[in-house]
C-alpha cells in the first residue's frame, strides 16, 4: 500500500500509463509478480489467464522512465522471459462516457 501511495500523480502533474504483458517461467510466476509489484512506476501487477501470465500496470510521469522501467528493470526480474509494453495516449471510463453522453457528444 505504501508503494502505491508513493504512485499517487502530483495535482497538475499528468501521468504516462503503460501496460506491459509478461510471459514468465510457469513455476515462480508468484515470485515474479512481487518482484515487479517492487519496482518503482509500476502500481498494479495482475495474474491473468491467456497467452500472457502477468499484466503490469506502469504509471510515471516521463516517458524516459518507462524505459527505464521496461528495459533496464524488468529483464533483471529472476523468471521473466518476455513482454510486450503497450503505452496508453488517451483513456476512457465509464463515468467519462456517460458524461459524454449526457452532453450529446457521440
Amino acid at each position: 500500500m505504501l508503494q502505491f501511495l508513493n504512485m499517487l500523480p502530483i495535482p497538475g502533474q499528468s501521468m504516462i500509463t503503460t501496460i506491459v504483458l509478461i510471459k514468465c517461467d510457469p513455476k515462480i510466476i508468484p515470485q515474479c509478480a512481487k518482484r515487479i509489484a517492487s519496482i518503482e512506476g509500476v502500481s498494479e501487477v495482475y495474474s491473468v489467464s491467456g497467452a500472457w501470465d502477468l499484466v503490469a500496470m506502469v504509471r510515471v510521469s516521463e516517458y524516459e522512465r518507462i524505459a527505464q522501467v521496461v528495459t533496464e528493470e524488468f529483464p533483471r526480474v529472476q523468471g521473466l522471459e518476455s513482454t510486450q509494453t503497450l503505452t496508453a495516449f488517451r483513456a476512457y471510463s465509464k463515468q467519462d462516457l456517460e458524461q459524454a453522453w449526457d452532453m450529446g457528444v457521440e
